[in-house]
């Protein structure tokens, strides 16, 4: 497994991504590429969830995808730097598609929570000129083939999450009205799989039923999963990844997701 952490700050930032990816040596077997994920975890855009990262990552290598993890700014960094820098570690593994035997036409971006938000700007976002010129990139080279949105921060409204708003746009209340992902979804937006849990008292299921409606309005395809119990960040909802143990994160119907999310993914090809 190659394991390394590669700088993608942007303007004097210290984001990275960590590769958790399989390659071939030289007494082994040739590898051809595989499929990536981009995971983004959340933190409310104040923090980086741990839990949300490596975990991720490893059980996503397991099932054949290679996986890197980003460490992006927050507060007090402010909009649009995390998007910046998710942009550019998108077009660093599309770019070095061949060094991490990637295919490069099925990159995967994954995000949770606050991540979950960041990710739908990416989304509803990459092919506008201004966001590729600004890391000096291409909007094609920075294009999510597929997203995939754990209890995702969508909506800026009345199902908002808003301490992740706040942080983001340093209290703009105007700016944070502009980045409500289901407002922004067009025919751009790539096909999307979501996954909440209906107890989510932290950020509503709505956020989730808001985007998919979008979704559905201008014919993208997505697949939603909508789990009964389980409490706000379950990450893997097994006892590895659960805050400080907390039962309500251990929830074995939805600790299927990832085997969801990959049949889903290889089904769109």
């Amino acid at each position: 497994m190659l394991n390394k952490t590669i700088p993608v700050g942007v303007d004097g930032s210290s984001a990275t991504i960590t590769s958790y990816v399989f390659a071939p040596t030289e007494d082994a077997y040739a590898l051809k590429p595989l499929p990536a994920v981009v995971v983004v975890p959340g933190g409310g855009y104040d923090h980086v969830s741990p839990r949300e990262g490596e975990p991720v990552a490893l059980r996503l290598l397991a099932m054949g995808y290679q996986a890197f993890v980003l460490n992006y700014s927050v507060a007090p960094a402010v909009y649009p730097l995390a998007l910046q820098e998710l942009a550019r570690a998108v077009d660093t593994v599309r770019s070095h598609a061949a060094e991490y035997c990637v295919d490069p036409d099925r990159i995967t971006v994954m995000g949770f929570s606050a991540g979950g938000h960041l990710v739908g700007l990416l989304g509803a976002l990459w092919d506008q000129p201004w966001l590729a010129e600004s890391i000096s990139a291409s909007p094609e080279s920075i294009r999510p083939d597929t997203l995939c949105l754990g209890y995702p921060v969508v909506s800026s409204g009345a199902y908002a999450h808003r301490g992740s708003f706040e942080h983001l746009t340093g209290a703009d209340g105007a700016l944070a009205q502009k980045l409500s992902i289901e407002n922004m979804v067009g025919d751009g937006f790539p096909r999307t799989f979501l996954w909440h849990t209906a107890e989510d008292a932290s950020v509503p299921v709505q956020n989730s039923l808001l985007l998919a409606q979008a979704l559905a309005d201008h014919g993208i395809g997505f697949s939603l999963h909508v789990f009964p119990h389980g409490k706000h960040g379950a990450s893997l909802a097994t006892a590895q990844t659960a805050f400080k143990g907390c039962a309500e994160h251990i929830q074995p119907q939805v600790q299927g997701w990832p085997e969801q999310f990959v049949a889903w993914e290889r089904d769109g090809r």
